[in-house]
């Protein structure tokens, strides 16, 4: 499993744009396929929203690569 770090600039970071930062899918339309698809997990448990906000300490596994939000 890969893990990758987002750091944020704000107070969060939406699903869709981690997503995009981690380089795990191409363009937003991508990332809105395949959040609606249920392939993204935040703290767990199954995510639809593409416009999820993730804050420090929340955890996204998409694609067997684990991406950890930090400040």
């Amino acid at each position: 499993m890969e893990q990758f770090k987002i750091f944020l600039r704000d107070d969060y970071i939406k699903l869709g744009q981690a997503l995009k930062a981690a380089g795990l899918v191409e363009n937003g339309a991508d990332a809105k396929a395949a959040i609606q698809d249920g392939e993204a997990k935040v703290n767990g448990e199954v995510e639809y929203q593409r416009g999820k906000k993730l804050y420090e300490g929340d955890e996204v596994m998409f694609a067997d690569t684990l991406i950890k939000i930090l400040k």
